[in-house]
């Protein structure tokens, strides 16, 4: 090698940066000590710029194209060199190609869950997760603020920082919005643009762009989930009588799935007995007449009668109440001998209950008794 190729080795007289990464955010050109050649070629490709920094301060900011370097355009490091009358000889700077493209799949989420107030679950804990991209608005902000003298800074370094204000601002708009929890998966659109609002003055403010935020799931704990569950699915039968025997046939199915396992010989016996309870209670006849006035039809443990017009009379018997029944059943009731003279009775009016045979409207069904015989007469 002779001496003009070693002197030549010293110069840099192309500068350029092809990214191979996917996550690098800011390249310091390798220099190694060696002087950048006066009319070098600087190469700045789309989405990137070049920042030349000498001792420390910020010079001249190259958008995409090709330069040589001169000192037409190089007018600040011109400034900082003190080159009044423009130059000819290599000069020592760093320079740093600071990558513009959006960084894409960015993710966002929960630490720790976040308490919310919601009308229908009262305190409740939330988590919530979901992507973004960002991209760097302004070079010479970015580097002063964020990347400083690191000669390679990726997304890796930031990303945290950003997720923090995110979680920030995303409890905030919950708190704002006082929206249920319930309502808050169909607003994930309108919530994301929200929050993308609320926080780009915070990332603008480190020299970088907030951009598609979107939250892909908010999510309550597994206790609230089963007890959504059970509302949809009480909502879904529509009564609790159905609902149980909703949940009786669905331990049925289940334990015919583990015919062999005590728990689904255990679920099976359960939901026979209780549908076999229910079955029965359906399918039980009205009480027979007795001397000993039973419950007439209507008892304790069956549906009541539709509600008689006119007046209506309430049966105790053995410290139950039956009834109410209409004056026809009343009537009815005595010939059969279900009613006695000493049942107790009340309608509306009377301050406590009654004996059948005081009550008037009701005596008169037990027919007129006759007078004690007389005396017989005395000698």
């Amino acid at each position: 090698m002779g001496i003009w190729d070693k002197l030549k080795g010293e110069f840099i007289d192309i500068i350029e940066w092809t990214d191979s990464t996917t996550d690098t955010m800011v390249y310091r050109f390798e220099r190694h000590g060696n002087e950048i050649k006066y009319g070098a070629q600087l190469t700045v490709r789309e989405s990137q710029v070049a920042v030349f920094v000498d001792e420390g301060q910020f010079a001249d900011v190259f958008q995409p194209g090709m330069y040589t370097l001169e000192t037409s355009n190089l007018p600040l490091l011109s400034t900082l060199k003190g080159w009044k009358y423009g130059f000819n000889s290599p000069f020592k700077s760093e320079v740093y190609f600071v990558n513009t493209k959006r960084f894409n799949d960015q993710k966002w989420g929960t630490m720790n869950p976040i308490m919310m107030r919601d009308a229908d679950f009262g305190m409740v804990r939330v988590r919530a997760f979901g992507t973004y991209a960002l991209r760097v608005k302004d070079a010479k902000l970015f580097m002063q603020e964020v990347v400083g003298t690191n000669w390679q800074f990726t997304t890796e370094e930031i990303t945290n920082q950003i997720r923090n204000y995110i979680v920030s601002g995303f409890a905030e708009a919950i708190a704002q919005a006082q929206m249920p929890v319930l309502d808050l998966y169909s607003q994930y659109t309108d919530m994301g643009e929200s929050l993308t609002k609320l926080m780009s003055p915070k990332i603008e403010a480190l020299g970088l762009e907030l951009v598609d935020l979107l939250i892909e799931n908010v999510s309550v704990p597994p206790e609230v989930e089963q007890a959504i569950d059970t509302r949809s699915k009480m909502g879904a039968v529509g009564s609790l009588d159905n609902y149980m025997k909703y949940q009786a046939a669905d331990a049925m199915v289940k334990g015919a799935e583990n015919p062999g396992g005590m728990g689904g010989i255990g679920a099976q016996m359960a939901a026979g007995m209780m549908m076999g309870q229910q079955m029965g209670t359906m399918m039980t006849p009205p009480p027979a007449a007795s001397p000993s006035a039973p419950p007439p039809p209507g008892g304790a443990g069956a549906p009541p009668p539709p509600a008689p017009a006119g007046p209506q009379v309430h049966l105790a018997v053995n410290g139950q109440q039956y009834g109410p029944y209409s004056m026809e059943q009343v009537s009815q009731y005595v010939k059969e001998g279900r009613i006695q003279p000493d049942s107790s009775l009340w309608m509306a009016g009377m301050a406590s209950w009654q004996p059948a045979s005081t009550i008037d409207g009701i005596k008169e069904f037990f027919g007129e008794n006759p007078p004690p015989p007389p005396a017989p007469p005395l000698g």
